[in-house]
C-alpha cells in the first residue's frame, strides 16, 4: 500500500510538472505577441534583441524540462517543480528589468508565479518564492529601465498604462483558470486512484483474514474427521454391521462424505500454505477444463448444464487451484439462480482466457452490478453470503485479470471471467522452449 501511494504521488508530480511546460509554452508565446505589438503597433521603444534572447533561453529550457520528462522515468520532486518556477520567476524579472521594471504593467505577473507556488509546491517553497518576487520587484523599482512613454493617464481607457494594466488582468485571470482547473483535475483522479487503492487494500485484508480463518479451520477439522474415518473403518468390520446390508451401505456412504471432507479441508490448508510452483502439476487448458466440468457436474444436482469449448489449439499450463475454486464459485452461482440451464463456454480472446457462465435465472439488480465483486452484497439473503464473486475477483485482478458482469436480453445473467494466458501457462513455453 505504501509503494502505491508513492507511485500516485509520484504520477501527480510528472502531471504538475506537465501542466508547468504547457503553462511556460503559452507565456512565450504571449510575451512574443506582446513584445512585437508594443514595437510595431504602439511604437514602444523596446530593446528587442535583448528580450528576444531571454526568450530563446526560456524556450531551450522548455524543451530540456520535456526531454527529462520523457526520458528520466523517475518522479518529479518538489525541488524541481521549486527550481522550474525560479527559472519562471529570473525569466519574468529579466524581461521587465528591460522593459521598464516596476513601471511596466505587467509586473503584476509576479501574482501568477507566487499563485502556482501556493498550489503546486510545499509550504516553505511557496514562502521562498514570495520572497524572492518581492526582493525582484523592489530591485526593479530601483534598477529598471524606465519607458519613454507619454504620461497620458488622462486618456482612461486609451491610455498605453491602463491597457497593459488590462491585459495583464485579463492574462493572469485566464492562465489561472486553465491551470488550476487542470491542477484540480489531476488531484481529483489521483484522490479518486488513492480510494481505489485503499480499497483494493482493504479487500486484500480481508481476504487475508478469511485465510487464516479457513486455515485455521481446515487444521481443527482435521483430527474428528480422521477420528471419524477411523472409527467408521472399524464399525465397517463389526459383526452387527455386517450381517445387515442396509447398514454396511449406509455406513459406506459415510466413509464417502468423511472423506470428501477431508479432500476439502486438505486442499484448503494446500492452497493456504503452499506456493503455486509446488502444489500446481503440469497440465492443458482442455483437461484442466473438462476435469472441473466433470468434477463439477458429478457432484451438483444439475438439472441442464451446457459446456462448450471453443478455445481452440491447446496450451501448456499449470493447474491453479485457486482458479478452479473460482470456476467452482461462479458456476455455483449460477445453478443457485438458474431456473434449469446453466451454460460454461469456453474460448481465447488474443492471449487471454475467457470463461463465461450464464444462466436462465432472474438476472443481476442494477445495485449488485454496480457493487460487483464487493465483499458481503448477495440476493440470497443469508449471513455471511456474497463472498464467492468477491473472491474471485481478487483471484482475477491478483493474476491480471477482471471480472465483469451483464444481463442478457433474452433473460438470466452471465459473468464474464478473463485471464491472461501469461499468468498460467509453462515458464519455459512462455520462453519459447520446449514444454
Amino acid at each position: 500500500m505504501t509503494t502505491a501511494v508513492h507511485t500516485e504521488h509520484d504520477a501527480t508530480g510528472r502531471n504538475n510538472m506537465q501542466q508547468l511546460i504547457q503553462l511556460r509554452w503559452i507565456a512565450v508565446l504571449g510575451q512574443i505577441g506582446t513584445i512585437l505589438v508594443a514595437h510595431f503597433v504602439f511604437s514602444v521603444a523596446l530593446p528587442m534583441h535583448y528580450m528576444m534572447a531571454v526568450l530563446a533561453g526560456l524556450v531551450a529550457f522548455n524543451g530540456i524540462s520535456m526531454l527529462r520528462l520523457k526520458l528520466v522515468g523517475r518522479e518529479v520532486s518538489n525541488g524541481e517543480l521549486f527550481l522550474a518556477l525560479l527559472v519562471d520567476v529570473g525569466t519574468l524579472t529579466v524581461q521587465l528589468w528591460l522593459s521598464g521594471g516596476a513601471t511596466n504593467p505587467f509586473i503584476f505577473l509576479y501574482l501568477l508565479q507566487v499563485v502556482l507556488a501556493a498550489v503546486l509546491l510545499e509550504a516553505w517553497s511557496t514562502w521562498v518564492i514570495v520572497l524572492i518576487t518581492a526582493a525582484c520587484f523592489v530591485w526593479l523599482e530601483f534598477a529598471g529601465r524606465p519607458l519613454t512613454l507619454p504620461p497620458d493617464y488622462e486618456r482612461g481607457p486609451f491610455s498605453l498604462y491602463i491597457q497593459g494594466m488590462l491585459i495583464c488582468f485579463v492574462l493572469n485571470a485566464v492562465l489561472l483558470v486553465v491551470f488550476i482547473n487542470r491542477i484540480t483535475r489531476n488531484r481529483r483522479e489521483r484522490d479518486e486512484r488513492l480510494a481505489d487503492l485503499r480499497q483494493r487494500a482493504a479487500e486484500e485484508e480481508h481476504i487475508v483474514r478469511m485465510g487464516l480463518l479457513a486455515s485455521g479451520a481446515a487444521h481443527e477439522l482435521g483430527t474428528p474427521l480422521s477420528t471419524l474415518a477411523v472409527i467408521l473403518g472399524d464399525w465397517k468390520h463389526m459383526p452387527v454391521f455386517k450381517g445387515d446390508p442396509d447398514l454396511r451401505q449406509e455406513i459406506g456412504e459415510m466413509q464417502t462424505q468423511v472423506q470428501r471432507c477431508k479432500s476439502i479441508v486438505s486442499g484448503i490448508l494446500l492452497s493456504a500454505g503452499e506456493a503455486r510452483g509446488e502444489s500446481s502439476e503440469e497440465t492443458t487448458v482442455h483437461a484442466f477444463l473438462n476435469d472441473i466440468v466433470e468434477e463439477w457436474r458429478g457432484s451438483r444436482p444439475v438439472k441442464t448444464f451446457s459446456y462448450h469449448d471453443r478455445f481452440g489449439e491447446d496450451v501448456d499450463i499449470v493447474s491453479d487451484s485457486a482458479i478452479k475454486q473460482s470456476l467452482y464459485n461462479v458456476l455455483d452461482n449460477a445453478l443457485e439462480a438458474a431456473r434449469e440451464r446453466v451454460t460454461l463456454t469456453v474460448r481465447r480472446d488474443g492471449d487471454a482466457l475467457v470463461l463465461a457462465v450464464s444462466d436462465d435465472g432472474p438476472g443481476f439488480s442494477d445495485a449488485m452490478l454496480a457493487r460487483l465483486g464487493r465483499p458481503y452484497q448477495s440476493t440470497k439473503g443469508r449471513p455471511g453470503s456474497g463472498l464467492g464473486l468477491f473472491l474471485v475477483v481478487n483471484v482475477a485482478r491478483t493474476l491480471g485479470g477482471g471480472v465483469r458482469a451483464h444481463n442478457r436480453p433474452q433473460g438470466g445473467a452471465e459473468v464474464v471471467l478473463t485471464l491472461p494466458l501469461a499468468a498460467i501457462t509453462l515458464e519455459d513455453e512462455q520462453e519459447g522452449g520446449e514444454p
